[in-house]
């Protein structure tokens, strides 16, 4: 297991570093600290001395790479490669456009988004899988096929349609829950409870139906036919063969999801009012704050390396012979 770990951690460094390296190319060579001085102060007024001004209190005026000014360590590290690429490596994010600590916001805001992300990733992971497992035992019946087309109309819905339809339900029309905003402690729990159902039946449709394609695969297999003949029940065959062995490829749509409970999500935060990190993502972009913007790519990008790990590493534990590939 340590060999297996180590091995899926040196791929992870290359990719990571591959990907910091491609953003500030993105950032910073097609998109020139002169364009995002033009785009802050508009192009009427972007003069020569206003653009130079503006680099300078932000620290985009340093060169890219190397520095011929500086001397000693300092050609490498008084450039703007290691001032707004490199330092994210140690969590070091700077400050937004408007000033603020980039990093302090990441942690009050991580908390929101946690609170949203892991009832639903739970939620909707336990209902999807429940209602696939209904399906397939109730197989080549009017309530499969139904619960297939329910499926597959709630995937054609737009989230925008669930959220909104919501809003207008049971917050305007019943009047339950507040329509947006969110409260600190214990308050927070009846603003969460509407986005946490909204996103839980947004998401039921794409997931039962994958899930459901993944035990009919399962259940046509030989070791489930031997499993029948040994007198077990359709339940326990279900529960005890079909749902253990589907594990993998769960396991692979689950694990990868890890990113969004950190990073949040864009819709719902910003339709209820939620100050957590996808707002705060979607608030950056409006602004173009482009400091808020690297930041999120660049931690949205460890997560994702470290989800992808988690699913390598969850493999092992659900089919050990993958430890010896």
């Amino acid at each position: 297991m340590p060999a297996y770990l180590l091995r899926r951690l040196l791929y992870a460094v290359p990719i990571l570093i591959g990907v910091n390296l491609l953003t500030f190319v993105l950032f910073f060579v097609v998109n020139s600290p002169d364009d995002m001085a033009r785009m802050h102060i508009g192009v009427k007024r972007a003069t020569p001395e206003a653009i130079e001004r503006w680099k300078v209190e932000r620290g985009y005026d340093k060169p890219m790479f190397i520095n011929d000014a500086a001397s000693g360590s300092a050609r490498l590290t008084e450039t703007l490669f290691f001032d707004k690429s490199l330092r994210m490596f140690a969590l070091e994010f700077g400050r937004a456009d408007d000033g603020r600590d980039i990093g302090q916001e990441i942690r009050e805001r991580m908390g929101p988004s946690l609170a949203i992300a892991l009832p639903t990733f739970v939620l909707s992971l336990v209902v999807s899988i429940s209602f696939a497992l209904l399906l397939v035992f109730f197989r080549a019946t009017w309530l499969d096929f139904w619960g297939v087309v329910l499926c597959v109309a709630m995937m054609s819905i737009s989230s925008l349609f669930y959220i909104i339809g919501g809003q207008w339900l049971v917050s305007k029309l019943w009047a339950l829950v507040p329509i947006s905003g969110y409260a600190p402690g214990l308050d927070a729990a009846r603003f969460l409870v509407l986005p946490v159902l909204i996103s839980v039946v947004a998401g039921i449709g794409s997931s039962a139906r994958w899930y459901r394609t993944i035990f009919l695969e399962e259940i046509s297999k030989d070791y489930v036919r031997t499993a029948r003949a040994k007198g077990l029940s359709e339940l326990a065959v279900l529960f005890r063969h079909v749902l253990r062995n589907a594990l993998i490829p769960i396991l692979t749509g689950v694990v990868v999801v890890i990113p969004l409970l950190f990073m949040g999500s864009l819709l719902v935060e910003s339709f209820f009012a939620i100050p957590g990190l996808g707002s705060y993502t979607i608030d950056a972009i409006n602004a173009q704050d482009f400091a808020v913007v690297r930041a999120m790519v660049f931690i949205g990008s460890v997560l994702y390396i470290v989800g992808l790990i988690l699913t390598d590493l969850s493999y092992t534990l659900a089919d050990p012979r993958v430890r010896l590939q």
